[in-house]
C-alpha cells in the first residue's frame, strides 16, 4: 500500500518527530540538552521509507513553540498521535515505521548522558510513547 501526504500531513509529521526530540532536550537540560538533541536529531536522519523522506525534507514549515516544555508538550504530544492515526489509515507499516523511527531517536537522544537516563528523560520517554499509542483512541 502507498502513503499520500498532503503537505500539511508532511508538516504534522515533521512536528511530531523532531518535537520529540526537542522535548527530550527540554528534559535533558541538567545533562547536555545539545547532546541529547543531536543524538535525537542524528537517530531521526536514518529514517527509511516514505517516512525517511519527509523527514530529511529542508524545508522552513517547522514552527516548534519552545518557550517552556509545557507549551512545547501542548504542540507536540497531539502531533504525534494524530500522524499515527493518519499513518494508520492508509499503512500500518509505514505507521510502524514512524512509530520505530521516533521511538529510536527518544532512545538515542536518552542515552545520550552517561549511565542511565535521568528520570526527567526517562519520564519525557514514557509521555512521547503514550502519545504515539493513544492514536485510534480518541474515536
Amino acid at each position: 500500500m502507498s502513503v499520500t501526504l498532503t503537505d500539511q500531513d508532511k508538516r504534522t509529521l515533521r512536528t511530531a518527530a523532531y518535537g520529540a526530540v526537542t522535548l527530550m532536550s527540554f528534559a535533558g537540560v541538567a545533562s547536555s540538552a545539545h547532546k541529547v538533541a543531536t543524538d535525537g536529531t542524528l537517530a531521526l536522519s536514518s529514517a527509511t521509507g516514505p517516512i525517511g523522506h519527509v523527514l530529511a525534507a529542508k524545508t522552513n514549515d517547522l514552527k516548534l513553540t519552545s518557550k517552556s516544555a509545557a507549551a512545547l508538550a501542548d504542540q507536540v504530544l497531539p502531533a504525534l498521535t494524530e500522524s499515527m492515526d493518519l499513518l494508520s489509515k492508509q499503512d500500518v507499516e509505514e505507521a510502524s515505521n514512524f512509530r520505530s523511527t521516533v521511538i529510536t531517536a527518544i532512545e538515542a537522544a536518552a542515552r545520550a548522558g552517561q549511565g542511565a537516563p535521568s528520570p526527567t528523560l526517562a519520564d519525557m520517554a514514557r509521555k512521547i510513547v503514550s502519545a504515539l499509542d493513544a492514536a485510534g483512541k480518541g474515536e
